[in-house]
């Protein structure tokens, strides 16, 4: 029996029994497995994630500069932008900053939280350097003046996966 992996931990065959029990005079195996191999090449595989209200706030810096201006002479000084966005309602909070330092990486934290009136379950950070000290894969290690910010606001920090945008898309979005 034909068993190539289509999906993450299913098998055509296993999709094809699927479909039959729904549709019991339908396609046999072959021909299902034609069908599904003519179609296979035209999706665009989306992941939609869900987003319950107050669970993640993504943050990020935008990477470019933007140019502050002092009004009384008339110095442009190029300053960090700062975003943070909530996942459920893409409530998004931007400030300038002067550098993307940890103080000024915890004092936007602290902004943001008391602009959106609350605190989120998780806080889903880029991999930067003010937030994590070793960004690994498979055990990353969140500088500790961050993980104390965290405990105090009783969140979690969970770190997007490094080159991984789409774990921080809201985010990314606004940016």
């Amino acid at each position: 029996m034909h068993t190539e992996l289509c999906c993450k931990g299913m098998t055509l065959a296993l999709l094809w029994q699927e479909y039959r029990e729904v549709h019991p005079d339908g396609y046999g195996y072959s021909r299902y497995c034609g069908l599904y191999s003519q179609r296979e090449g035209k999706l665009s595989p989306v992941m939609h994630q869900r987003h319950p209200a107050g669970e993640r706030l993504f943050a990020d810096y935008t990477g470019q500069t933007m140019d502050v201006i002092c009004p009384e002479t008339g110095a442009r000084r190029p300053a960090q932008l700062f975003v943070a966005t909530l996942g459920a309602s893409n409530f998004t909070y931007v400030e300038a900053s002067w550098t993307q330092s940890l103080p000024g990486w915890i004092s936007s934290h602290v902004r943001d939280f008391d602009v959106f009136g609350g605190v989120p379950v998780v806080i889903v950070p880029d991999n930067l350097k003010s937030a994590v000290i070793k960004a690994c894969f498979h055990d990353p290690a969140i500088n500790r003046t961050y993980s104390d910010m965290a405990a105090h606001y009783d969140t979690a920090v969970v770190l997007a996966r490094p080159l991984k945008p789409q774990d921080k898309a809201r985010v990314e979005t606004a940016v």
